[in-house]
């Protein structure tokens, strides 16, 4: 579990081909990777991944067939800038909301203009994930914890402001992009309760009738 904290930016030194997938070296930067062990989990721009060798800064991490077609790492290209996080502990401070590192899919820049000193960025998504998004809600991307500003049924906008773009990759994102996207933990959670049973059916959407049924007042 992360937070969506970016500790750190660092950079991909190394893509090793392996039998259809692939092997990460990343150079971590200003990360300390201090008490970091073997099988333990770092996000990186948001997708977690499992250290299988460790330097004192750089670690390693097999990328799998799943994560390279759903993710942006399918593009990946030596020396590319990532954000990192280390797996949260019981001592550290929930400063942006729980993120799991596993991606639901990719959000395109469609649109990026200053707001005063920040950046706003609207970004086009799949219909089949809007339903998980909420107005001022948290979302995740690139490993990054951001409020929404907006939304409908085809793309919502959040505000970055200066330290954000300062500490992370996303200034650097421009129209045409794609960026690695996580929706809340809570909202696929309670779909899948709210469903039940009924999961194992195709294409069931949520409705108000859905609601009801399960119990909440609309």
């Amino acid at each position: 579990m992360f937070t969506g904290i970016i500790l750190a930016i660092g950079k991909i030194t190394e893509i090793q081909q392996r039998s259809g997938d692939c092997r990460l070296t990343i150079n971590t930067g200003n990360l300390s990777l201090e008490g970091v062990a073997l099988g333990d989990s770092i996000a990186v721009n948001g997708i977690c991944l499992t250290v299988v060798e460790l330097g004192m800064q750089f670690f390693c991490a097999d990328v799998s067939n799943e994560s390279l077609s759903k993710t942006t790492l399918k593009n990946a290209t030596a020396g590319m800038a990532v954000n990192l996080e280390l797996a949260l502990t019981l001592a550290t401070r929930l400063g942006g909301h729980l993120v799991s590192g596993h991606v639901d899919g990719l959000a395109t820049v469609i649109e990026k203009k200053f707001d005063a000193r920040s950046i706003r960025f609207k970004f086009q998504i799949s219909k089949s994930l809007t339903k998980y998004i909420a107005e001022k809600g948290s979302i995740c991307l690139n490993g990054v914890s951001l409020t929404v500003n907006e939304v409908n049924d085809v793309y919502f906008s959040v505000n970055i402001v200066p330290h954000t773009l300062k500490k992370t990759t996303l200034e650097s994102i421009n129209v045409g992009a794609c960026v690695n996207l996580e929706v809340d933990l809570l909202a696929r959670y309670m779909e899948r309760l709210m469903k039940g049973q009924a999961e194992a059916q195709p294409c069931q959407q949520v409705t108000m009738g859905l609601l009801q049924q399960s119990g909440f007042s609309v």
